[in-house]
């Protein structure tokens, strides 16, 4: 997991296909790996119809269902730079991923326009975790759909404690997390007993809450 993930705004840029439109007189006041990322007002991205994502299953492109209080959807993998991707739904919910975490979201009411990890994340050896628990300290910047400067968060500090357990045929690691204001939070990732891969996660998105990720088809 890299630490600093500036390169993802503009590809929420480019998989919303947006055009820039921010008011000059803010730009100074704005992170400039950020200014690309809040331009002219979209609307909330629908859900998928009801039945959608079951019938798209048998698709090989890669892909995720995504699952929040408002709806679900599935998402095809549009993008790829290593562990980074990016992922969009057909009716405008997109998500990007560092390893098995969520780091950047756009489309939902509320949007994470980037992380910052304080040190390596240990998701990346979930299996490293069963047993005992480690600390993480997180960053995210968050912004409303309706890009209105009042609303907007910059360095939402996030402190978080994972530990993992045996649970049945999966290893389930929890991150429990407070700050920022949230109440606190506890994510959750089941991974594969065997090779480690995460292949469902329950993380928190924001505004959204708890959003469900399962993997359908991988990545090759």
């Amino acid at each position: 997991m890299r630490p600093l993930l500036s390169a993802l705004p503009a590809l929420l840029l480019t998989a919303c296909g947006m055009l820039p439109a921010w008011p000059e007189a803010l730009t100074p006041t704005l992170p400039q790996a950020l200014v690309p990322a809040f331009l002219d007002p979209v609307p909330v991205a629908e859900p998928d119809p009801p039945g959608m994502v079951a019938t798209q299953d048998g698709d090989a492109t890669p892909s995720l269902r995504l699952s929040w209080a408002k709806g679900q959807a599935l998402a095809l993998l549009i993008q790829a730079n290593g562990e980074n991707r990016l992922w969009r739904s057909a009716g405008g919910v997109v998500v990007a991923t560092d390893g098995a975490r969520v780091v950047a979201t756009a489309g939902l009411r509320e949007w994470i326009a980037s992380t910052r990890l304080d040190g390596p994340d240990p998701l990346d050896e979930p299996l490293a975790l069963v047993g005992r628990s480690t600390g993480l300290r997180r960053q995210v910047d968050l912004v409303r759909g309706d890009r209105a400067p009042e609303t907007m968060r910059f360095g939402v500090a996030l402190t978080c404690r994972l530990g993992a357990a045996y649970e049945g045929a999966a290893v389930v690691v929890r991150e429990s997390c407070r700050g920022g204001g949230t109440g606190g939070f506890t994510n959750r990732y089941w991974a594969d007993p065997g090779s480690g891969g995460i292949y469902r996660s329950e993380q928190w998105v924001g505004e959204a809450g708890l959003m469900r990720v399962e993997v359908v088809t991988p990545p090759s």
